[in-house]
Formats: structure tokens, sequence, C-alpha cells
């Protein structure tokens, strides 16, 4: 059994609406008196909004009720689409409880599905109220300042609606959920198509972006939630002690470790034997930055760093001395996400010198090793160890480097934004009759500003898989979702690499949208002349294209990746 649940297009039923789109945009847009189409500025101001969206039908309807105030600024409605988006989510999470009451003969699993999907809701609406409180504290002429986290926000909010989808494991319940959340996907997509065109639908109110002559827009949007004092650039949500600490990090000995919050010892010489435990201490209300240092051992222990628990910097002795171990899989009757080891959701998390594994083992099919959520997130020297579905990088912006990854079928899987810089991917021995996929990457909108992005690593076959690589297919990735994105360069490939170099997902699905791309690879599985001719693959030769997928711009990297205390790059190695 493969996974990862039935593939939703776009997170609903595809339905041709050009033909009522078009009618409804007419009605709303022209104010018929007296015989005559008057266009009225209520409308006019609908009609800009929404002309971007997908789902105009639904962007329209989500702005009739402040539309009706003459005086509604582009801002008023921007915020309304939002919140229509908020309600609509809430209304969703109270759809599924009434889905899964009146469901018969569900088992275990079909009840954790549903109350994974109360939780990714809860997620997808925590990024949506983030977004309207960001925009409700914006001038609107410098709105375009704030354009990257919205895209950043809304595409998470989309990843947690599919999330949710994908894990119900009964096609009857996955269609009504399907159903239920169908006016909420169309207007998350709807408010990401919004902030993606916010230059030409303020332009038609003849406003203008502020300009900075010193700095590019570029510049400006890399500048986004950053915060600059005498201690360097932050994050917004990085207090005062926290980047005195991390500003004096070089300053302090312990192999330039800072002094730890709590210390996790199995032989208990330090304050708590287990992870969960010194979690358990984070202080409410913290802050700073907690930090945790896990001293040498095998921690047979299911960890979550919890939402509430932010800006937690966690380190070990080592990734093969400190080691996080679980053997949860969906063959034992449990979802996907819920098979990780190690989950982070709170925001701002780093890890250093740590392993994370899941020793399933590959006939029990999904299992992880760690899952992320956890926006502006970053790892160091760590290990993630599985086979299928080992890294579960689910949402927002995050940063690998100095890393071993291993698994066999889509070991490193999701919707966020990440970079994987400087590290050993080892394809291990799958089970009889799998082929080995790399990536699996689940862009389910055309504007998500999501993708995964493999730079200047080894990509090799495991020892056990070595004397037969030839004969066990693997490929770099396979698109599990419509506009799914992956990015290879810089990176040798070893020769078990197919000469096709990417393989289908079922048939023609997502060939024509996905975008898969290589980039100045080296060794024998990086030549492309076999590779495959869908339309959606790209041969990049150009270096300014590329430019687009390192550091620095795809994760905003400059103004972050700093402040972990891991090392980078934010261009090309060469």
């Amino acid at each position: 059994m493969e996974r990862k649940g039935k593939v939703i297009v776009g997170g609903v039923s595809i339905i041709l609406v050009v033909g009522v789109v078009v009618g409804c945009v007419a009605v709303v847009s022209h104010n018929r008196s007296k015989g005559k189409d008057k266009l009225s500025t209520s409308s006019k101001a609908v009609a800009a909004i929404c002309d971007p969206t997908d789902y105009k039908e639904a962007c329209i309807n989500s702005l009739a009720a402040v539309a009706k105030n003459q005086s509604a600024t582009p801002k008023d409605l921007i915020q309304a689409a939002i919140e229509s988006t908020i309600q609509e989510v809430k209304s969703v999470i109270e759809k599924s409880s009434s889905i899964i009451k009146a469901a018969n003969n569900v088992n275990s699993t079909g009840k954790m599905a549903f109350d994974d999907c109360k939780e990714l809701l809860e997620s997808a609406m925590d990024s949506l109220q983030y977004s309207f409180l960001m925009v409700g504290d914006t001038q609107v002429h410098s709105m375009n300042e704030k354009e990257a986290d919205l895209k950043n926000w809304f595409s998470a909010a989309i990843a947690f609606q599919q999330s949710c989808l994908d894990g119900i494991p009964y096609e009857d319940l996955q269609k009504q959920m399907n159903e239920g959340m169908l006016n909420a996907s169309q207007l998350t997509s709807n408010a990401l198509a919004i902030v993606s065109s916010l230059a030409p639908i303020l332009a038609s109110f003849n406003i203008s972006f502020k300009t900075d002559d010193k700095n590019s827009t570029d510049r400006r949007l890399l500048d986004t939630a950053m915060e600059t004092d005498e201690h360097g650039t932050y994050p917004a949500w990085f207090p005062d002690a926290d980047r005195r600490l991390l500003a004096n990090r070089n300053k302090n000995r312990n192999n330039g470790q800072v002094t730890p919050n709590a210390v996790v010892a199995k032989d208990g010489s330090g304050q708590y034997k287990t992870i969960g435990a010194a979690l358990a201490a984070y202080p409410k209300g913290f802050k700073g930055r907690y930090i945790i240092y896990v001293k040498a051992g095998i921690y047979n222990e299911y960890v979550t760093v919890a939402k509430n628990q932010v800006n937690v910097y966690m380190y070990g002795d080592g990734p093969r001395k400190t080691m996080v171990t679980g053997s949860k899989s969906f063959a034992d009757g449990i979802t996907t996400q819920d098979t990780a080891t190690f989950i982070v959701m709170g925001n701002g998390f780093i890890a250093r010198a740590m392993g994370f594994q899941n020793t399933a083992g590959p006939q029990k099919h999904q299992a992880v090793a760690l899952r992320v959520q956890s926006e502006m997130s970053a790892f160091f020297n760590c290990r993630m160890d599985g086979y299928q579905d080992t890294l579960y990088v689910q949402a927002y912006r995050q940063f690998y480097r100095n890393c071993v990854i291993s698994g066999t079928v889509d070991f490193i899987f999701g919707d966020s934004t990440t970079i994987i810089q400087n590290s050993l991917i080892i394809v291990r021995k799958p089970m009889n009759g799998q082929q080995n996929t790399v990536t699996a990457h689940g862009r389910q909108d055309k504007r998500e500003t999501t993708g995964l992005v493999i730079q200047n690593c080894r990509i090799v076959p495991e020892q056990a898989l070595f004397p037969m690589r030839f004969q066990i297919r693997s490929y770099l990735g396979r698109p599990w979702k419509m506009y799914s994105r992956a990015v290879i360069m810089e990176t040798e490939l070893g020769d078990f690499i197919q000469p096709a170099g990417w393989l289908e997902w079922q048939g023609t699905f997502a060939l024509d949208t996905l975008y898969f791309a290589e980039y100045g690879n080296r060794g024998p599985g990086a030549v492309t002349t076999g590779r495959v001719k869908w339309k959606g693959f790209h041969v990049i030769t150009n270096r300014n294209e590329a430019l687009q997928f390192t550091a620095g711009n795809f994760i905003l990297g400059s103004q972050w990746l700093k402040d972990t205390g891991a090392p980078y790059f934010l261009g090309f190695k060469n």
C-alpha cells in the first residue's frame, strides 16, 4: 500500500464555472437603474478585488456585506475576504464533527483522522487570523512589504486543509469532507490570489506602493516580519532577551553552546529524564529562547513541540549519540501524520546535533520520523532515518543543513517551503516490488509559494541497496499534488538514479502543471538527456532563473538564517 489518500485536485471537485463566473461578475459589477447599467463605486471595488481569483462567485459573495458600504476601502474588502475565509474554516470544523458522528463502522484510524482534521483546521485558522491582523496593522500603501509573509501564511492554510483531507482513510467520508470544505478551500485560494496581485488591484484604485530609493522591491520583501536592533535583525517574534542570547552565543564556552534552561539525561544526571518532561516545563508566557540540552542516549518516546512552545532550541551530543526513536506506522492503524516520532509545531524551532528515527521498516509503509510545521525552523547536523515518509515537511519555511536523511518511498514530502543544503540523502533498500522516490511535494494551488529545494547535497544508495541499485528503480521524486514543485541543484547524483529522473504519480496526473527542475548537478546520475519529457519538467540553464530557488530568495533566508546559529549560503555554492 503506498499512500497518501485519494488525490483531490485543488481541494475541491473540478467544475466548469466560466459561464457562471462571467454572469456573476456582470450582475455584481453593474447596478441596473432606470433601464441603464450604472457601475457603482462599490461594485468597481469588488470587481477589482475579485478579478485575479479563480472562484469569482465565491469571492463576490464573501464581499457582499462590506460592499454595501459605499465608503469601504480596498483594505476593508481584503480583510473581509480573509474574515469570510476564517468563518468558513470554523464551519468546516463543526461539519467534521457531524460527519464523524453520523458515520457507521468507522475504525480507530478513521476517528483519529477526524481528530487530526480538527487540529489541522485550527492551524489553518491560526494562519488566516495572523494574516487578518497583519493586513489590519498595515497601511494600504505599505502592504507590499507584507506580501511575502501573507502568501506564506495563506499557502500554509491551504496545506493544512489538504492534510486534513489526505488523512481520511474512507473514500466516502473523504468525499463528504471535501464537499463540506468546498467554500473554505475556494475562499482560501481566493485570498492567496488577492495578495498575490496586490499591485494591480491597488493600482486600479490609484493607490501606489510606498517606495524606497535605497532599496528594491525584492529587498523590502526580505524585510517582511523582521525587526532590527543593536543585536542584529531578527524574526518579529524574537523577544529582546532572545536576541541578546543569540547575539552572544559565540562568546559562550561549552563548544559554542549557550547555557540551557533544561538538561535531559537518561541516566538521571540532568533535570529531566525525558524530552517530553523538559518541554512540559516550558513556562507559560516564557519570553526568550528556551534551550534544551539532550545528553547522549536513545530516547524511546514520542515528542511534540506544541504551538505555544515557540523559540525552542534543542541540541544534543551528536546525531548518532542523541537519538529520539519510535516505531509507529500506518500499518498499525495510525494516520500518517500521527506516526511521527518527533513533531514540531512551535515557530522558530532550532535543532542541532540530534537524530530522529522511525524503525517501523519498509513493510509497515508510512512511518514518519520527523514532522515539522514550524515557521522559520532550522535543523543543523541532524539525522532523520526511516523508510517510507521519513521527513514530513508539512508547512511554512524550513531549512536543513549538514543533515543525513534516509528512506525509500516519498521520504521527503509535504507542502512547505523548504531548502535542504549540504546534506547527505541516502536511498535505502525498499520492500519487494517498491520503487524509491526521494521527494513527493504537495503544492495544491498554483499560487502557493511552497516547494522543496535540494542544494549542494549528495544523493547516494545505502550499502544494502548498492549491489542491486540498478534492479531497484530509484527516482528523484514524483508529483503528489497538482502543482508539486521540487528543484534539485548543484547536487551529486549517484548512478542508481534512473535516466528518466522522475516518476509519474498516476497516469498523466499533474505532468503538465507540476514544476520539477534540475540545475548544475553532477555525477553519473545527473545526465539529463534521458529525462522525462513532461511539460512541467525543466533543465535550468539560466543562472538567474535558478536564483529564485536559492535560500536568499526562496525562504527569505538573508533575514533569519544567520540568527539560527547554522551555517548556510544564500545564493549558489559555485
